[in-house]
């Protein structure tokens, strides 16, 4: 895909272009993956400024670099020698959200694209509405922790971030466009929202799982968190018109609900489990590893059956057929997509290999998720509950102690272990969580263990389970590296319990 750089100027107010025109092969804002022909965005980041590094990108190949006016006397030698094509821009954040759809012939113009936002189930309800809407309306992408794919089936994993930048979501989106998608799905986290990530999608539909207390270590107060998932609402009153209805889609047993109405001018559809709303559940009764309940939509009544357990599955499902009803598809394949979906990847996901007990994997890593997560299990088993996970590194210190606390109150033993260290010291946020375990009375050795490397404290869980037991693997989900200082080591959660409960029951 090839473009001009005079191209992509006239897609943004207050451009100017500083040299010749130039032709454009991709986008980058990372100079270590600059290529010949790239067009390098230098953007101010959290701890390094992408202007520090323009005469790299040159080196590298970078047909033209967009720099920020402010920022002058970084780029004014380059501007002065005329070694490469300049554009400057006001804000070079948010010109890459628009260079990038723009090179890409704005894919979302192209889709029905929903959003996704909300503290707990961004995933799930993404992966699940994905789901429902190629069974129930056309083909459908998706976008979010895990990767972006099609049909339900991964093409490509991300960097590490929930909401990835704006070059990767945006070129994800026109893949999804050569494959003959109707639909999008996209997560979209606080950060991504507040960095312009998702700027550029021309989103149709806004849909609000809840609200909790998270990354305030990033935004600082629980209103500048609260205002960051907001934006997705305001930027349905900016999108491209494409004869869909814009529409937000809010919780209403969530007190976040009308903050979030108040900030677009969208239709507003509800769904919910106790306040009333447009699309209602009611009559939740546990099944196996599921759950029953009756949708109430638009003077229809439907029974469904959910192949995930929990009240957190069913607020999921009111939310995609919420938004799929809301889309114009008829209501009885809507639960048709919501009855045949198999879970989304490392979500409250069952490992069995015939042994007697339960294991699960599930992503909970903040309090409240491990909170449900836990208490899901104790309804369900007759046995003990024991919990593996641990905190990450470099940020959200916040979680340790609470996190800690919690499994003390609601787990009968508790292994705290690796999750993503980083650069910092591994033991020293392990003893920050035991130090919530032991404010509830619990006894190291006797109630818990401290056991860093995350593949043998998912072993000692598993060979310490008995008959009617469930062991929760939780915190990393899908993923399949544990980060530490001077590199990772490999650890799917799903994958190292199949292996040793393989061993242990004696399975090839």
């Amino acid at each position: 895909m090839t473009t001009s750089l005079r191209a992509l100027a006239a897609s943004l107010d207050g451009a100017r272009l500083l040299g010749p025109d130039v032709p454009v092969h991709g986008i980058a804002w990372d100079s270590r993956r600059v290529g010949p022909g790239d067009l390098f965005v230098a953007v101010p980041g959290l701890r390094r400024d992408g202007h520090d590094f323009l005469e790299e990108a040159a080196r590298r190949g970078a047909s033209a670099l967009v720099v920020q006016a402010d920022r002058r006397q970084r780029w004014a030698a380059l501007a002065d020698a005329a070694r490469a094509s300049l554009l400057e821009v006001p804000d070079t954040r948010r010109a890459l959200s628009r260079l990038a759809a723009a090179f890409y012939g704005f894919p979302g113009r192209l889709l029905t694209v929903v959003g996704v936002t909300g503290t707990d189930g961004k995933t799930s309800l993404v992966h699940l509405l994905s789901h429902v809407l190629g069974r129930a309306g056309g083909r459908s992408g998706f976008l979010g922790t895990a990767g972006w794919g099609i049909d339900g089936r991964l093409e490509g994993g991300g960097d590490g971030r929930t909401t990835p930048e704006a070059p990767e979501v945006q070129a994800a989106l026109a893949r999804m466009v050569a494959a003959g998608c109707r639909y999008a799905v996209i997560e979209c986290t606080s950060h991504g929202l507040c960095l312009f990530r998702v700027e550029d999608c021309d989103f149709d539909v806004a849909a609000f799982t809840n609200l909790g207390r998270d990354h305030l270590d990033f935004h600082g107060s629980f209103e500048d968190y609260r205002a960051a998932k907001g934006r997705l609402f305001a930027l349905l009153d900016a999108a491209e018109d494409k004869g869909v209805a814009k529409t937000a889609v809010l919780n209403a047993d969530d007190p976040s609900a009308p903050y979030f109405r108040s900030l677009t001018r969208a239709r507003v559809v509800t769904y919910g489990l106790r306040a009333p709303a447009d699309v209602f559940g009611r009559d939740v009764l546990p099944e196996g590893w599921g759950v029953r309940f009756l949708l109430e939509a638009y003077g229809e009544r439907h029974a469904v059956r959910l192949r995930r357990p929990g009240e957190s599955s069913v607020a999921n499902a009111l939310a995609a057929a919420a938004v799929a009803t809301a889309l114009g598809l008829p209501t009885a394949r809507v639960v048709d997509g919501l009855e045949s979906w198999p879970g989304a990847p490392g979500r409250l996901e069952l490992v069995d290999e015939g042994q007697p007990f339960l294991v699960v994997v599930d992503y909970a890593h903040a309090p409240e998720s491990l909170r449900r997560a836990l208490s899901l299990l104790r309804a369900m088993v007759r046995g003990r509950v024991i919990a593996v996970f641990g905190c990450i590194g470099g940020r959200e210190r916040e979680r340790r102690f609470p996190m800690g606390r919690v499994a003390g109150e609601l787990a009968h033993y508790t292994i705290v272990t690796d999750d993503n260290p980083y650069d910092e010291d591994r033991m020293a946020i392990l003893r920050e969580i035991a130090a919530g375990l032991e404010a509830v009375g619990r006894r190291e050795g006797h109630d818990y263990a401290v056991i860093p490397d995350r593949r043998e404290a998912i072993a000692h869980a598993l060979a310490m389970a008995s008959d009617d037991d469930a062991v929760l693997l939780a915190g990393k989900g899908h993923e399949s590296r544990v980060y530490m200082a001077d590199g990772y080591y490999e650890c799917d959660d799903r994958e190292v319990a199949r292996q040793v409960l393989r061993s242990l029951y004696g399975r090839p």
